[in-house]
């Protein structure tokens, strides 16, 4: 779990960019199983506006998380950023 973090953190553009991409395509992919009169342009609206709110949703947690791991981290006299050496 450590080494996703990691790469996560360093990464961070490029999680968020596949979480939109995977959000768009599990939206198109449930929304064509069903029989719907809806346009194809209207289907890529619908999924466009769901993987943003997923986007969102997950930025929201990550900027919660970030917050009080910081607070609990400065109450117990840990630093969290690098010191130059």
């Amino acid at each position: 779990m450590e080494a996703i973090q990691t790469w996560v953190s360093k990464n961070k553009l490029t999680t968020i960019g596949a979480l939109w991409a995977s959000g768009i395509g599990a939206s198109l992919a449930y929304n064509s199983r069903k029989r719907s009169d809806l346009k194809p342009s209207l289907k890529l609206i619908h999924a466009r506006m769901h993987a943003q709110a997923l986007t969102l949703a997950v930025l929201s947690s990550a900027a919660v998380y970030h917050h009080y791991y910081e607070k609990s981290t400065m109450e117990h006299g840990e630093s969290t950023h690098n010191s130059p050496k």
